[in-house]
């Protein structure tokens, strides 16, 4: 597996995600997806699973510092005061003393940017994260960020797949030094049995989440995170690193992208996005 550097950082170009994973899942699946080769563990506090994933690590038996692991803090814990004490509390949960990547899961309005980005800094100079991060930010809210803050921010994680156009915010990402890391690879299910995904993957002995993840990967600071309770499906998505996809099968995926094609966009959480 490559990685991507980014402000200083160097991050496994694919993650494996937790969101809306059970506990059970959380346990049985993360030290499989270790053993097998992943090295980047992505959660978040409103996933409520921290404590799973924490166990599910030590359960590994690899050591700590060979698996990034990166956390959010949610909405509600942006104030100064809560966002200590909600850090703290993930980093019991995660049974570590420093994560490597703490983002700000969403915008919230309602806290200062300023305040929230302060404290994103405070913890890291606390040693609590190596690296700090943003989450689903706009362009306005991510050139922003990087004004406000002291140390780097090193990615913006936002919903990316083959039917969003997320050009604008790769090259704001780029401008800045940083990484974008993409969620909702699958978008729902829809690659599956897409035409184009389906006709590349079969002309290179591939399946459609391979080509998608690798259609990712093989962008210039682009970060994949994938998402399954599934054995065999996880070792299908990491073995994305044997091929490259020609600029004509790049260019065919991106094609699909268009207007609607946004999937997450939750009322009172969502920026104006570009």
């Amino acid at each position: 597996m490559h990685t991507v550097t980014a402000n200083g950082a160097s991050i496994p170009a694919l993650g494996f995600g937790t969101f809306r994973m059970s506990g059970p899942d959380v346990l049985r699946m993360v030290p499989e997806v270790l053993k097998l080769g992943f090295r980047h563990i992505d959660t978040a506090q409103i996933y409520g699973n921290e404590g799973e994933v924490g166990e599910a690590i030590k359960a590994s038996g690899l050591p700590r510092g060979e698996v990034f692991l990166t956390t959010k803090v949610w909405v509600s814990n942006y104030k100064a005061e809560d966002f200590r004490r909600s850090v703290d509390e993930s980093l019991a949960k995660l049974r570590t003393d420093c994560v490597d990547l703490l983002l700000l899961h969403w915008p919230n309005e309602a806290v200062p940017l300023a305040e929230q980005i302060e404290a994103l800094n405070a913890v890291r100079a606390a040693g609590k994260t190596r690296h700090i991060g943003v989450s689903n930010f706009n362009r306005k809210l991510l050139d922003e960020s990087v004004r406000l803050s002291k140390a780097p921010i090193v990615t913006n994680q936002i919903e990316y797949h083959p039917y969003l156009d997320q050009s604008v915010m790769l090259e704001a990402a780029r401008r800045h030094g940083q990484s974008v890391t993409a969620y909702y690879a699958m978008a729902d299910g829809k690659v599956f049995k897409d035409p184009v995904l389906t006709d590349i993957a079969a002309r290179l002995g591939k399946s459609p989440a391979q080509v998608v993840l690798r259609w990712l990967v093989q962008q210039e600071g682009v970060i994949a995170l994938s998402k399954t309770v599934g054995e065999k499906r996880a070792a299908e998505n990491l073995a994305v690193f044997d091929f490259a996809l020609s600029e004509a099968d790049m260019a065919a995926i991106h094609g699909l992208a268009r207007p609607d094609g946004r999937i997450v966009s939750p009322d009172g959480l969502a920026p104006a996005w570009d």
